[in-house]
């Protein structure tokens, strides 16, 4: 829109057909957000809505190393639940134990770490009775 408004003609009247021959020409159908709902207007004001939105987009997140390293040692366990083979198993347990490991020398930041390494047998032995069926 860079034509410029002629003289004689109100501002909102221009306005309006800019927006309607834009309409008529469908270049509003492929918008973000095109028949779905508006966000909930009733929620209180949040200055940090657009940071939260795109971090949500992107699927970052911004937790205390603690925290991070418990999600990744619960994330590790769901793996350990899918793993096809022990070897798989004992790799991934080997990677989040050596990550506990540091963290239980070197305690990050944030709330009480609360982790200990697997103990890597007895969760094969487990990996291995549920694979069996058992």
């Amino acid at each position: 829109m860079t034509e410029r408004k002629p003289p004689g003609v109100s501002f909102e009247s221009f306005v309006d057909k800019q927006i309607r021959e834009a309409a008529e020409r469908g270049e509003f159908r492929n918008l973000a957000g095109f028949g779905k709902p508006l966000d909930d207007d009733n929620a209180p004001y949040d200055e940090l809505w657009w940071i939260k939105g795109k971090m949500h987009r992107e699927g970052a997140s911004v937790l205390p190393p603690s925290l991070a390293l418990r999600k990744e040692a619960e994330d590790a366990m769901e793996a350990v639940g899918r793993a096809v083979s022990e070897a798989q198993v004992r790799r991934i347990l080997g990677e989040i134990n050596t990550r506990i490991a540091a963290a239980l020398t070197r305690p990050p930041a944030g709330p009480p770490l609360n982790l200990k390494p697997f103990d890597v047998d007895a969760t094969v032995a487990r990996w291995r009775s549920k694979r069996d069926g058992g």
